[in-house]
C-alpha cells in the first residue's frame, strides 16, 4: 500500500518515489508509487495537482486496495521519480479543511449541531449540520467562536490511535476505519478523525467567514470560506461596493436605503406601466370591436402584426372576446405565431381548430376551447393558417 507522506508533513512540496505499477484510467496513463505526497480526493477534500518528472498530474484518487493513483497527462518511464505539489492549491485546501474542523466544533458548541457532511468547492465550501432551526444569531455566534480560535493561533497536531481507544480521546465524531486511525487535534478545542491535510496552527487560516446558510434536507447547509478565499471574497465584495458607491455618488452605508428606494420606485413604475398598457389594449380592443367582419358564425376580427409579443396579442384577444359573439384571429408575422379566441357564447373549440390546422399546414399548437395558440409553421403558411382557422368555425353549427 502507498505510503502517504502528507500524513506526517502536509507542508512537503517535493518528494521522491518509485513507480510500482502503471495503469490506464479513462484512456490516461496512471501510476502507483511506493510513497507519495499527493492527496487523493477523499472526505470532502479535493485531490492535489502537480507533476511527476515534469509531467502534469491531472487527478489523484484511491483504488480499492488503498493505493494512490496518479493520473498523468502523458506516460513517464518506470523507476525513481520526483514529485512536486502545486503548493498554492494544497495550502488553500489546508486552510479550508482546518477551518471546517474549527467551524464544525463551533456549531456543536453553540447549537449542539453535529456536522453531517463537508464539501470543498472551487470557490466556497459547505458543511451540512444537524440544525433544524437556523438563525442569523446562531451563525454569528459560531463564526465569532471559530474566529476567536483562529486568532488565538492554537497548535494543530495529529495523533494516531485505534478504534478501541478513539472514544477516550474525546473526538467530535466516530470513525468506521479499521486499524490505525489518524486524529487531527486543534489544541484544546476540537479532535476529529481525519486523513486530510491541515495547517500547523490556527493562525495560518487567517479568518473563517460564514457567507450564508439555507435549510437542506431537514438540516442546514452552511457556506463558508477561510484563509485566502476569505480575503478574495472580501476584496471582491469591497470592489463591488466601491463601484456601486461611485455609480450612485453615495457612501457604502447608504446603499441599502438607496436600493430600497429604487425598488419601491420600480414597483410603482411597473404598476403604472401595467395600467397604461391595459388602457391601451382596451382602446385597441374597442377599435377592433367597432369594425369586425360579420359572418354566419359571428363577428370575426382578423389581424396580422409585427414587432409585438405573444402575451400582448393574447391579452388583446381576451379583451375582444369578453364581448359576446366574437371570434378573434391574431397573428405575429415576424415570429410565425397565432392566437385564436372565441367568446363564451359561441360554439367550437379553439384547441381543436389549431390541431386540425397543424395537421395540414405544419407547426403545432394547443390550448383551451376558448383560447389557443400555435406556432412553428413556415412564414408562407400564415395566411393559410388564418383561413383554416376561420373555415373551421364557419362549419360549426
Amino acid at each position: 500500500m502507498t505510503k502517504r507522506l502528507y500524513y506526517a508533513d502536509s507542508y512537503l512540496k517535493e518528494f521522491s518515489g518509485a513507480v510500482q505499477n502503471q495503469r490506464q484510467i479513462d484512456k490516461k496513463p496512471a501510476v502507483i508509487l511506493d510513497q507519495t505526497a499527493f492527496y487523493p480526493e477523499s472526505g470532502g477534500q479535493p485531490y492535489d495537482t502537480g507533476s511527476l518528472e515534469g509531467v502534469r498530474v491531472l487527478k489523484v484518487s484511491e483504488d480499492e486496495a488503498g493505493d494512490v493513483l496518479h493520473i498523468l497527462e502523458r506516460e513517464i518511464p518506470p523507476g525513481l521519480v520526483t514529485g512536486r505539489i502545486d503548493w498554492e492549491r494544497r495550502f488553500d485546501h489546508m486552510q479550508q479543511h482546518t477551518g471546517q474542523h474549527i467551524l464544525s466544533q463551533a456549531f456543536l458548541a453553540v447549537a449542539q449541531a453535529q456536522t453531517l457532511s463537508f464539501h470543498m468547492g472551487q470557490e466556497t465550501s459547505t458543511i451540512d449540520i444537524d440544525l433544524a432551526q437556523p438563525s442569523p444569531s446562531l451563525m454569528d455566534q459560531a463564526q465569532a467562536l471559530a474566529t476567536g480560535i483562529v486568532f488565538q493561533n492554537r497548535a494543530v497536531h495529529t495523533l494516531t490511535t485505534d478504534r478501541d481507544s478513539l472514544s477516550s480521546l474525546g473526538v467530535r465524531k466516530e470513525s468506521q476505519r479499521e486499524g490505525e486511525i489518524r486524529v487531527v487535534d486543534v489544541e484544546g478545542f476540537d479532535r476529529s478523525p481525519c486523513g486530510g491535510t491541515h495547517v500547523r496552527s490556527t493562525g495560518e487560516i487567517g479568518v473563517i467567514c460564514v457567507l450564508g446558510y439555507e435549510r437542506y434536507k431537514g438540516g442546514t447547509r452552511v457556506e463558508f470560506v477561510a484563509g485566502g478565499r476569505a480575503l478574495g471574497a472580501f476584496q471582491k465584495d469591497h470592489e463591488l461596493l466601491k463601484r456601486l458607491s461611485r455609480l450612485h455618488s453615495a457612501a457604502p452605508d447608504s446603499l441599502p436605503a438607496i436600493a430600497e428606494k429604487l425598488l419601491q420606485e420600480r414597483t410603482t413604475l411597473l404598476r403604472e406601466n401595467e395600467n397604461l398598457r391595459n388602457r391601451l389594449l382596451e382602446m385597441e380592443a374597442a377599435e377592433l370591436l367597432a369594425n369586425p367582419a360579420v359572418t354566419a358564425y359571428g363577428s370575426v376580427v382578423r389581424r396580422i402584426y409585427t414587432g409585438r409579443g405573444m402575451e400582448s396579442i393574447k391579452s388583446l384577444a381576451q379583451k375582444v372576446t369578453a364581448q359576446p359573439g366574437m371570434l378573434v384571429l391574431l397573428a405575429l408575422a415576424d415570429s410565425c405565431q397565432i392566437v385564436v379566441a372565441r367568446s363564451k357564447d359561441l360554439d367550437g373549440s379553439c384547441n381543436d381548430a389549431v390541431k386540425r390546422a397543424a395537421s395540414g399546414l405544419g407547426g403545432k399548437g394547443g390550448g383551451r376551447p376558448e383560447l389557443a395558440q400555435a406556432g412553428g409553421f413556415q412564414p408562407d403558411s400564415l395566411e393559410g393558417w388564418l383561413q383554416a382557422l376561420e373555415n373551421y368555425f364557419s362549419t360549426v353549427s
